[in-house]
């Protein structure tokens, strides 16, 4: 009895054994499931990729590439031309005596002239101003000085040695606007041409949140351009001028990444915004579990540009957004790992998944 006894308790663990693989519960795919992930109706549809010295070179390539030194800091608009709904004061000279403008004093026997001060306009639609003598004049796109000559131009054989300033009262045409996260959504005049972008956060009050959980975009024309306010804070070259039309938001949009598998953390994890490596990335996640996580299966999912990489074969699928799915692999069981995972930076929406043992 003993003996068949034993030989059942054998034949019960033999069969759970045999079956363990399809009854034991697990937290997502295996690391083959992943690598040898059925590809149809799209073979090659997802990229797998090695974590390696030259990939984590091309992808921090790539994140340089975004800064706002490289995007934005072509040469500006110049922002002092004016534009339609600007206001212009327009004053006239004339040397003595006056033949035109006759306002005058005299001083002994000598007269001179008064300046004429025009009534303040605003230029119209059409981008005109209206001069007495000189007719509808040219304004918008110019500079104050070239209406100041244009003027002279047209009264040169009215008057006496015309002479013309040309002031901008009201800026409404050459602005930039400061919204989000900041004490008062404001437009910035951009006359002197030296406004800089953390000028018009200052004069919108500064940002509400913290300088290290702050990013900062950049709508210009209809390109969108974003880089966290701590890297521009401590990199002077960010600091871009601004142009007529900007938009400059604030966005309190922490990054995050979500951790899932057999991490000691399954959990959207949110990072500062001037970023963090892998290595950050499985601390913040406390790390792999030891009695569960197979160190050979590291992964992060991402959607990556079709520019952005040398890819192994030419990507078949993309999103609807144009992003190619690429999962990043690293084998954590080599120790030249722990130095490949301080030099990957992980991006904002990435998924970090560790995969069970076998």
């Amino acid at each position: 009895m003993p003996s068949n006894h034993v030989r059942a308790v054998a034949c019960v663990a033999a069969i759970a054994l045999s079956s363990c693989t399809s009854i034991l519960p697990t937290i997502g795919p295996s690391r083959h499931d992943i690598e040898h992930a059925k590809r149809q109706p799209n073979p090659g549809a997802i990229e797998i990729i090695d974590i390696n010295d030259e990939l984590a070179h091309t992808l921090l390539a790539q994140r340089q590439q975004r800064l706002f030194s490289e995007t934005l800091a072509g040469t500006p608009a110049n922002p002092r031309t004016v534009g339609p709904g600007d206001v212009l004061e327009v004053s006239i000279w004339e040397a003595a005596p006056p033949t035109l403008f006759t306002t005058n004093t005299t001083i002994g026997v000598m007269s001179t002239s008064h300046a004429v001060m025009l009534p303040e306009q605003t230029i119209d639609d059409e981008g005109d101003i209206m001069v007495p003598f000189a007719g509808r004049v040219p304004a918008s796109g110019k500079t104050v000085e070239a209406i100041e000559r244009e003027i002279v131009d047209r009264l040169a054989k009215k008057a006496n040695q015309p002479e013309v300033l040309v002031q901008r009262t009201h800026n409404a045409s050459a602005n930039a606007t400061v919204v989000g996260e900041v004490t008062t959504s404001t437009r910035v005049p951009l006359q002197s041409g030296s406004e800089h972008l953390l000028d018009a956060l200052a004069a919108a009050g500064g940002v509400k949140q913290p300088v290290n959980k702050t990013t900062i975009q950049v709508t210009r024309a209809n390109s969108v351009y974003s880089l966290p306010l701590e890297t521009i804070i401590r990199d002077p070259r960010q600091n871009i001028a601004l142009v007529p039309g900007d938009v400059v938001t604030a966005l309190f949009q922490p990054y995050s990444f979500t951790a899932l598998g057999a991490t000691g953390r399954v959990d959207e994890v949110n990072f500062e915004t001037q970023g963090i490596t892998l290595a950050q990335a499985l601390a913040r996640a406390n790390g792999l579990i030891d009695a569960r996580s197979n160190a050979k299966g590291v992964f992060v999912f991402r959607l990556e540009p079709p520019n952005a990489l040398t890819w192994p074969h030419p990507p078949k699928y993309t999103t609807p957004q144009g992003l190619v799915p690429t999962v990043f692999r690293i084998d954590m069981t080599d120790p030249q790992s722990l130095f490949l995972i301080q030099d990957f930076w992980i991006e904002n929406r990435d998924i970090l998944y560790v995969s069970n043992a076998p």
